[in-house]
């Protein structure tokens, strides 16, 4: 399930939390599925175990997931946990794009020109 790259520039946790995100988003996994234990995918993957903990309890932490004692780890369905994990990744990139100069103005006229071109796919 999880493609692991010992030798890349991201750290094996952040792998795993990112391929858990990517797998929820996209429908592969779906909401009260239950995800192995953090033993059993530790020996799977051959990492220690504290290092699938990790990547566990960011997504815990912003709402991917839950933990429900001696029954294991599950996709959550709640999806106002999403929206604020979504919100504050907007808030970083406007961060970003403020602090490259951008002003309301400009920040406006992207959003309209965004919102056009996700409208015109759609149609």
């Amino acid at each position: 399930m999880f493609l692991i790259n010992l030798q890349g520039k991201d750290s094996i946790y952040e792998q795993i939390r990112s391929q858990i995100e990517k797998f929820i988003t996209a429908g592969i996994l779906k909401p009260n599925d239950r995800l192995p234990s953090v033993r059993s995918l530790a020996e799977e993957l051959s990492i220690n175990p504290n290092t699938v903990m990790k990547a566990y309890q960011e997504l815990e932490k912003n709402g991917y997931i839950f933990t429900l004692n001696k029954k294991g780890v599950f996709v959550s369905d709640n999806l106002s946990s999403k929206k604020s994990v979504l919100r504050d990744d907007a808030l970083n990139v406007l961060k970003a794009l403020k602090n490259e100069g951008f002003n309301k103005e400009d920040l406006t006229e992207m959003l309209d020109e965004i919102f056009k071109e996700v409208s015109d796919a759609k149609d």
